[in-house]
């Protein structure tokens, strides 16, 4: 189907996306990737064009909620305190709240129960509601496998990341616990061919957003 999308929507899009660099770059460039490798994910599943498409943007909205969390909890250079986790959990409601001037628009709306429940697990000890298996969007279930993933395999400050190798095995053994088994089998048998979705260090301000004629527009820097 094809979707009416205003430019006004694109342009909040763009401003949510500058929102986020502004604070925490690390924050904007993890969800330019996440956003990327659930593309590729959600296209090896066999998803339509315009179901990849909304799996795309939830991935690229997925952590904006971050920007109400505070500094002190979100920039700390250390494992969380339980505390501090609690904290940090509460960013899925307000990446939705966020996300809210645009839920008028069809496609947009769409993208919002892939946000919301990006930290639910196949198992059910997720949040923020505890559902379980297919009651989890299927745009939510392929987020949390590529997020875990880079969130994995990235450069931190206080640390390196971790070999693709050591991330896919991690990745299997949670299959089925954390993950949906099926999309981590489909994700390790089509990681090795998606495209490369490094920030690079000279454009890392960009977020790479798809406008629907086949264009790419960038937001603000």
């Amino acid at each position: 189907m094809a979707y009416d999308i205003p430019d006004w929507s694109l342009d909040v899009a763009k401003s949510i996306m500058t929102m986020v660099k502004v604070k925490d770059r690390e924050t904007f460039n993890h969800c330019v990737r996440v956003s990327q490798l659930a593309r590729h994910l959600a296209q090896s599943s066999g998803l339509s064009r315009d179901d990849v498409r909304v799996v795309e943007y939830a991935g690229l909205f997925h952590d904006i909620g971050k920007v109400g969390v505070p500094d002190e909890v979100l920039l700390k250079p250390a494992k969380l305190t339980d505390e501090e986790y609690e904290v940090m959990k509460s960013h899925p409601v307000k990446s939705v709240e966020i996300l809210h001037p645009l839920q008028a628009v069809e496609f947009f709306g769409l993208t919002i129960p892939g946000v919301r429940h990006h930290h639910e697990r196949w198992d059910g000890r997720g949040y923020p509601h505890g559902v379980m298996k297919e009651q989890i969007p299927l745009a939510s279930r392929i987020i949390l496998v590529v997020d875990t993933y880079d969130a994995m395999t990235a450069d931190r400050p206080y640390r390196k990341g971790l070999a693709p190798e050591v991330a896919y095995k991690e990745l299997m053994d949670f299959a089925g616990r954390q993950f949906d088994p099926d999309l981590v089998k489909i994700f390790l048998e089509s990681h090795p061919s998606a495209p490369s979705v490094e920030v690079k260090k000279s454009d890392e301000t960009t977020a790479r957003i798809v406008d629907f004629n086949g264009q790419r527009i960038k937001a603000a820097a």
